[in-house]
């Protein structure tokens, strides 16, 4: 493992850096939360500004170092976040550049980097989500088109996408077909006929996920991202760009609120309590400890062709769990501030109670380590 930087990657941060103050402070200001059509316009805009500086593929094109420092840079500057475009940044997109053809390079790629289009994950079901191999929704092939038939849930910002990486079973399950077997991965176009949205309103009173109906939606063929019946082991290359990656700059962001809580308590008084201050010292140890991990898995995704490795999902773990805490912490500081909604800290702990959930549960993940890094048998 080499946590060291070249001169070269630091002549990056510099420059970074640089653009970056610069920038941030000509940024309109940001839409309303459930301003949806603006926040979209919002997030796609600053994808467009980072494109026009050259740094629009950094998060496919550069090396795995470069990401991480790109990540960090533009979190500790406050800088925006990818957003609406989450998805087609940091899940769908490296999935097509690591698996697709040239073609669906070509065709999908640039976009996602202009800020032009917005992608959505189709992957769970109503009674497929932790079990993501028992979906159930299904396509047939028809000439050149497959039709799609069944509901996907919890699918982050299908209300402003105009595509979605859709799973769906080309095969049913069969005794001579397991439930990983027959799986599919598509590209969805959401404007095709047959495609109903219904947003979900979350604990927090935000839309951010939706349902998404599928009703003999026709999807080309030229859509299908690697084989048909290969789609569990691409959605595979999916989730560990999710759980390996796509938390870099969340963990910078908890870094900092530490900072920020520990100043908060000091100004409140609650800061001499000595069960708090070794909280948040511990809390403190904790995310460094995970930002060492995220360097570890970077400098592993050095030599997998920046594809993420088991280390992601041993990440992925520790992080939703430390995140929780960190959030229990940041309440006991706040107090009786601690129910107002309209705090910002309030949105985000609760937002935190859906990261052990959320790009697999902690339990997945205690199975993937179990069976993949300590080499136990699977479970029956």
């Amino acid at each position: 493992m080499d946590l060291t930087y070249t001169p070269e990657e630091e002549a990056f941060r510099a420059g970074l850096r640089d653009w970056l103050a610069r920038v941030l402070p000509e940024l309109p200001d940001r839409p309303a939360p459930d301003d949806w059509p603006g926040r979209r316009a919002y997030d796609t805009g600053w994808q467009r500004t980072l494109y026009d500086a050259g740094y629009g593929e950094v998060h496919w094109d550069a090396s795995p170092t470069l990401r991480l420092i790109f990540l960090e840079e533009t979190e500790k500057a406050g800088a925006p976040y990818v957003g609406a475009n989450f998805v087609g940044l940091l899940h769908a997109g490296p999935t097509i550049a690591a698996e697709g053809t040239p073609e669906q390079r070509a065709r999908w790629l640039p976009p996602v980097l202009r800020g032009d289009e917005v992608w959505c994950q189709g992957f769970s079901e109503p009674d497929a989500g932790s079990d993501l191999a028992s979906l159930r929704t299904r396509a047939c092939r028809d000439g050149d088109c497959y039709v799609v038939s069944g509901a996907k849930i919890w699918t982050s910002h299908a209300e402003v996408a105009d595509w979605c990486e859709l799973l769906v079973r080309t095969t049913p399950v069969s005794a001579d077909v397991p439930k990983h077997r027959g799986i599919t991965w598509l590209a969805l176009p959401m404007d095709a006929a047959g495609v109903t949205v219904r947003p979900l309103r979350t604990l927090a009173g935000t839309t951010e996920f939706a349902e998404v109906f599928l009703d003999e939606v026709r999807v080309p063929v030229a859509n299908r991202v690697g084989a048909q019946d290969d789609g569990w082991r691409v959605s595979m290359v999916t989730l560990s760009f999710e759980r390996g990656t796509a938390f870099v700059g969340e963990v910078v962001a908890c870094r900092r609120l530490l900072g920020e809580l520990a100043a908060r308590a000091r100004a409140n008084g609650s800061w001499d309590d000595a069960v708090l201050r070794r909280r948040i010292g511990r809390l403190s140890a904790e995310f460094t400890a995970l930002w060492r991990l995220t360097q570890w898995n970077v400098s592993g995704a050095r030599r997998t062709g920046g594809v993420p490795g088991t280390g992601g999902s041993v990440f992925k773990l520790r992080y939703s769990h430390a995140r929780q805490e960190l959030y229990e912490a940041a309440a006991d500081v706040l107090g009786p501030d601690a129910l107002d909604l309209d705090r910002p800290w309030v949105l985000e702990r609760l937002s935190a109670l859906s990261y052990t959930i959320a790009a697999g549960t902690s339990q997945i993940q205690r199975n993937i380590v179990a069976e993949r890094v300590l080499g136990l048998p699977k479970g029956r």
